[in-house]
């Protein structure tokens, strides 16, 4: 059974954002793990593994732009984790290497859905990343 997406205020999103924001860094704080943090420009002796993944999709109703702007998203974003060494012990977190995506940092609107609708944010893309590493 798929349910509908609960629609909410504005306001009640924007303090859903910075609930879960605010219970994500206590989480950090809380889990007294050391998190990945080193980096590596050396290339490593294995490959592991490989995967592509198409980055230009014509969909329905999305302007071709927010495409694009999910690409220059991902490249500002790969930046942050490529070469991350993950020790032993170590957890790797997506959202703290990668932090808040926001215009200072170069992100641009991309797609993003948002309660079932497609929404252009700040950012926008940076999921089908997180969905390649963890897929």
């Amino acid at each position: 059974m798929i349910h509908k997406p609960i629609k909410r205020s504005a306001i009640r999103v924007k303090l859903g954002v910075m609930y879960y924001g605010l219970l994500r860094r206590i989480l950090w704080i809380g889990m007294h793990k050391k998190f990945a943090a080193h980096k590596s420009e050396k290339k490593l002796p294995y490959l592991y593994f490989t995967h592509k993944t198409v980055l230009l999709r014509k969909l329905k109703d999305v302007d071709m732009w927010l495409q694009y702007n999910k690409i220059i998203n991902l490249k500002i974003a790969v930046k942050r984790i490529n070469g991350i060494i993950l020790r032993p012990g170590e957890v790797f977190s997506y959202w703290k290497l990668i932090g808040k995506p926001t215009k200072r940092k170069g992100y641009v609107n991309g797609m993003i859905l948002h309660n079932g609708t497609v929404r252009m944010g700040i950012g926008g893309g940076l999921c089908q990343l997180s969905n390649l590493i963890f897929g």
